[in-house]
C-alpha cells in the first residue's frame, strides 16, 4: 500500500486476512451471492432517494453512498476470493474486451 492507495489485489488480500483472523470463515458462495444482492439493493435505495425521484423516509439515508458501495465491493471480493478470481486480471480483461469491442460504438 503505497501513499495510502490500495490495489485491487491488496484489497482482496485484506478482505481474506480479515475473514481468516476476525471473521472466522467465509460464508458459503451462495450465501455471499445473496448478501451481494442485498447490499446492491441497499445501494439502490440510497441512489433512488438521493439521485432519483423517491423521497427519503427518516432513517433511509443512515448509511451513505460511499459506505454502501464499499459494502458491495467487500462482498464481491469475498466471492472472488472464494472462487479463485483475481479481480485485477478480470478487470484488465474486461477493459480490454470493452476497448476492442466498443472502440467506435459511442462515437457519433
Amino acid at each position: 500500500m503505497e501513499n495510502g492507495n490500495i490495489t485491487i489485489k491488496e484489497a482482496q488480500g485484506m478482505v481474506d486476512g480479515w475473514i481468516r483472523t476476525i471473521g472466522g470463515r467465509y460464508f458459503s458462495e451462495l450465501t455471499n451471492m445473496a448478501l451481494l444482492t442485498e447490499e446492491t439493493g441497499e445501494l439502490a435505495r440510497v441512489m433512488a432517494r438521493v439521485y432519483g425521484d423517491q423521497v427519503a423516509k427518516e432513517g433511509d439515508l443512515r448509511k451513505g453512498l460511499a459506505e454502501e458501495m464499499a459494502d458491495v465491493l467487500w462482498v464481491l471480493m469475498c466471492l472472488a476470493n472464494q472462487t479463485g478470481v483475481d479481480l485485477t486480471e478480470a478487470f484488465r480483461a474486461s477493459l480490454e474486451k470493452k476497448s476492442t469491442r466498443d472502440k467506435d460504438r459511442f462515437r457519433k
